[in-house]
């Protein structure tokens, strides 16, 4: 094969439609547009238009929001801190923070915090320093010896205490 022998393969790119050139063509006079009417105009825009009935878009409620203020927590279970510490990638005498699961590849970015849930089985001793967990991801790491520190902000229990 030489440079010059280079191309697309066959039908890899077509012709564009070139309507509007003789009734020969199957797209002249009217160029595939119809007879008339706002779809046959230029600048065309009815999608939802439902010929002036209430379109379906406005009959239907609005419902929920979008809360500006709610903090975007990084999943992490239990299971995942033992099998990354079974790999040699986390040392569990050290305190492990969003610092620490970064550089063992278990989270890629911390966005506000990490949030620890109890999903597998923890057997290491370990310090851990989230900024939320559920309580039984709490009762699964201390059962195995190890704490978790609750970082900035109440959890739910402290709330509801109140």
């Amino acid at each position: 094969m030489k440079l010059n022998e280079i191309r697309d393969n066959n039908g890899a790119r077509s012709n564009r439609k070139r309507v509007g050139r003789g009734i020969g063509s199957g797209t002249g006079k009217t160029s595939g547009s119809g007879h008339k009417g706002q779809k046959a105009r230029s600048g065309v825009s009815i999608n939802g238009f439902e010929g002036g009935q209430m379109p379906i878009h406005r009959r239907l409620p609005k419902r929920g929001f979008n809360n500006i203020f709610r903090k975007q927590y990084v999943v992490v279970n239990v299971g995942l801190i033992q099998a990354a510490i079974d790999a040699g990638r986390i040392d569990p005498k050290k305190t492990i923070n969003a610092e620490a699961l970064k550089t063992a590849g278990i989270v890629s970015k911390s966005k506000d915090g990490i949030r620890l849930l109890a999903n597998g089985e923890i057997k290491a001793k370990v310090n851990l320093e989230v900024s939320g967990a559920s309580a039984a991801a709490i009762q699964a790491v201390e059962k195995a010896g190890g704490s978790v520190t609750v970082l900035a902000g109440e959890t739910k229990a402290e709330k509801d205490a109140e």
